[in-house]
């Protein structure tokens, strides 16, 4: 299948960032922006509570099943950004590293941001995404 989302790396930027630096979609491409994908149980519940990397993989779950309705799949994602209610670095990191795994090879340019407060009861975390298909 091909896929519109093509990631760009750069020499000249640091090879340290566990992500692309930028991606293209072509301008046949159709974009599908997702709402911030929270770690939300089907009754409406926070899953994983108080637990940073739970919450992520949740929250990865639910954006895989807003693809899945969308026509699309994280292979078409073409940028992201992790919000997590959190201070620490290290909190960032864990949250981070769920989503970095869930994306394996594709790792598409992505923004890893502490914020004060999210918007449903004791959440932790939630994931942006933009993505970009080519419809047959």
């Amino acid at each position: 299948m091909a896929r519109a989302v093509t990631l760009i790396r750069s020499a000249a930027l640091s090879g340290v960032a566990e992500y692309a630096y930028a991606a293209t979609a072509p301008a046949e491409s159709r974009l599908i922006f997702l709402a911030g994908a929270c770690p939300l149980n089907d009754d409406g519940s926070t899953a994983a509570i108080g637990d940073y990397a739970g919450q992520a993989r949740k929250a990865v779950e639910n954006m895989r099943t807003a693809l899945d309705a969308a026509g699309a799949s994280l292979q078409d994602v073409i940028s992201t950004r992790v919000l997590v209610a959190s201070a620490r670095q290290e909190d960032l990191v864990t949250a981070w590293e769920v989503v970095r795994d869930a994306f394996g090879d594709h790792d598409v340019p992505s923004t890893l941001m502490g914020v004060t407060v999210l918007g449903y009861h004791d959440q932790l975390v939630e994931i942006e995404a933009v993505a970009a298909v080519l419809d047959a």
